[in-house]
């Protein structure tokens, strides 16, 4: 009777509070794409993604009925970095639904004119604001409808003190008419509080956000390894010195030391270096996530390294690498010879047949590629040729006949139809292929299979083809593997290559397309395809396995199209379509959503792309 009568309270006051209107709620969910797209059409970066922002404490003055119900002491406020568009995860906090998308949508285009960054808060969310209304009139009765609604949820400048109704007062006046006010009041008490959160602004980032603590001996997990629910959400953190044992005379005795009974039963006990299974729940409920390196590895029983294999147990490189540039989207400037391409080949591959499980489908390709082989027509009405054409003698016995002098030869030649066809194959072998999708089969078996049947089709067409693969371990050593040259024929050498690829480290997608297009751009055709085939997006150990990543795989690739070949990207990944777009344009790629079924439509996928 307890609890349902504290419900029955809980949920009265929490409604009388106002300010929260579930009934009404739009999730970001429902609206990111949306966002997304309204975002880049107004010019923000297309570069940046959308996820969901975390809710912080404001600090601000509330409601006594607020304070009661113990409601909006946090608030999830929109703001942008340099990767990122944050959005609330929900807004709940106008009685209309449309006013709660309304707000989205705003939030995206103020988000888009926001150039001055480098301004006070006040006044750059005033110019963003200003900017957005004079690019885009219709925005004016939207936003309109939104100030008076969120207005009327704020509390009066009359219910505050002298120095706060300042600042509000000037809130009022700079939502509703951007640009008008130069600056916010100062609070002139200690025990002022901060104005209220403006839900129609974006709140500065943090200048001085801590990465990720580098260390070249870190251990890391292996790329592909993470959990994607954990990856979409959001914290604040921030880096820490480790704190000092100010009482280590506490740390000499340890209860837990004592010998009791229960030390000599054989249960699953815990170690200190387990993880806390409510590691998770307890970090969602922190309001900063605070960091610092101690000294001490996380995993001190068994420990694992992703550094390279001994010269005899590795691949044999061929020769002694390849210096090559590198995008530096941050300063705009190509980074000459930063990266290392090694060209590898395999040690112990031997020559193969083609798996027994794979030859019915090899027979079938065989014979559907055959239609594409080049193939001898009948030229007609030439000047020589070692038959006669009938229609065209004929043709011409009638022009003599009637005074015409015949244009037209009178043989019949034959023309042999050339495919002007190149096309290169690259394979990711980072170490997500290791990641297993059924009980047989991993995706790296999924993509040795596809790259024999691709080799079995194309042969049968007689199309000018190479593949490699590809990983790294970073900028240094990035790992290039000759799987079928150009210059080679497809037999049995190159099977065993392929039948001996193994997962690798990570994805420096970069420079593998770099090294890719510079091979490729070498065959003479009239046509060249360079198909990647991959399972994530850029990765490695450094600044890579962030948006550097993405925008140096985006400049390759358009470096790729500037030497004019067609790159084309076929990917796995289900989540590909947040960041594909971007690197390779909206017709660049085709994500397979079922692994099992690339061998069978990659080379499908080949005809359709090199259609005439």
């Amino acid at each position: 009777m307890e609890e349902f009568i504290g419900k029955i309270w809980h949920n009265w006051v929490t409604k009388a509070a106002g300010g929260h209107y579930p009934q009404a709620a739009v999730k970001l969910a429902d609206v990111e794409k949306t966002a997304g797209i309204l975002f880049r059409a107004f010019g923000g970066d297309p570069g940046l993604k959308v996820a969901a922002a975390t809710a912080e404490q404001h600090g601000a003055r509330r409601h006594w009925l607020q304070r009661l119900a113990g409601s909006n002491e946090k608030v999830s406020q929109a703001r942008r970095d340099a990767e990122t568009l944050r959005l609330p995860p929900e807004i709940a906090a106008f009685p209309e639904k449309s006013l709660n998308r309304d707000l989205y949508l705003w939030l995206s285009a103020i988000a888009a004119c926001d150039i001055a960054r480098h301004r006070p808060w006040f006044i750059r969310n005033q110019q963003a604001a200003l900017t957005a209304l004079q690019r885009y009139p219709g925005l004016r009765p939207r936003y309109e409808r939104l100030v008076d609604a969120h207005l009327a949820n704020r509390i009066p400048p009359e219910e505050m003190q002298a120095d706060e109704a300042a600042q509000e007062t000037a809130l009022r006046q700079a939502m509703r008419q951007p640009g008008s006010i130069d600056g916010l009041p100062p609070l002139s008490s200690k025990k002022s509080r901060p104005p209220q959160p403006v839900l129609l602004w974006l709140i500065a980032a943090d200048q001085a956000t801590a990465g990720r603590l580098a260390d070249p001996d870190e251990e890391l997990p292996p790329e592909g390894s993470g959990n994607p629910e954990i990856a979409k959400e959001a914290h604040k953190a921030e880096q820490v010195e480790t704190p000092e044992n100010k009482n280590p005379m506490l740390y000499m005795f340890r209860a837990e030391s004592l010998p009791t009974w229960a030390e000599y039963v054989r249960v699953n006990r815990a170690y200190d270096d387990d993880e806390d299974p409510n590691a998770k729940d307890a970090a969602k409920d922190l309001d900063q996530l605070s960091l610092t390196r101690d000294g001490q590895t996380a995993k001190s029983r068994v420990k694992f390294d992703l550094d390279l294999p001994s010269a005899a147990e590795d691949d044999t490189p061929i020769g002694p690498g390849i210096a090559l540039p590198e995008w530096d989207y941050r300063k705009a400037v190509m980074q000459e010879k930063h990266c290392l391409i090694q060209p590898m080949i395999a040690r112990d591959a031997e020559p193969a047949d083609l798996p027994a499980e794979l030859a019915a489908t090899a027979k079938k390709l065989r014979g559907q590629f055959a239609a594409l082989a080049p193939q001898r027509r009948w030229l007609k009405a030439q000047p020589d040729g070692p038959e006669l054409d009938v229609d065209a003698c004929v043709r011409n016995h009638a022009d003599r006949a009637s005074g015409h002098t015949p244009d037209s030869g009178g043989f019949l030649a034959q023309a042999r139809c050339e495919r002007d066809l190149a096309c290169l194959l690259l394979a990711d072998l980072s170490m997500s292929t290791d990641a297993p999708i059924s009980d047989s089969h991993r995706i790296i078996d999924v993509i040795r299979d596809s790259l024999l049947l691709f080799s079995e089709a194309l042969t049968a067409t007689g199309d000018r083809f190479g593949i490699y693969g590809f990983s790294s371990l970073r900028r240094q050593n990035i790992r290039f593997h000759l799987l079928k040259d150009f210059g080679k024929r497809y037999d049995a050498a190159s099977r065993g290559r392929i039948l001996a690829v193994k997962p690798g480290y990570y994805t420096r997608m970069g420079a593998a397309i770099r090294q890719a297009a510079n091979i490729l751009s070498e065959q003479a055709a009239s046509r060249r395809l360079l198909l990647i085939i991959t399972d994530g997006k850029p990765n490695d150990l450094d600044l890579y396995d962030s948006r550097y990543g993405i925008e140096d795989t985006r400049m390759a690739v358009h470096e790729a199209r500037r030497m004019g070949l067609t790159p084309f990207c076929v990917t796995i990944d289900r989540e590909a379509g947040s960041y594909l777009p971007y690197l390779f344009g909206p017709a660049g790629f085709c994500v397979i959503r079922k692994p099992e079924e690339l061998p069978r439509r990659l080379p499908l996928l080949y005809v359709q792309l090199t259609r005439q």
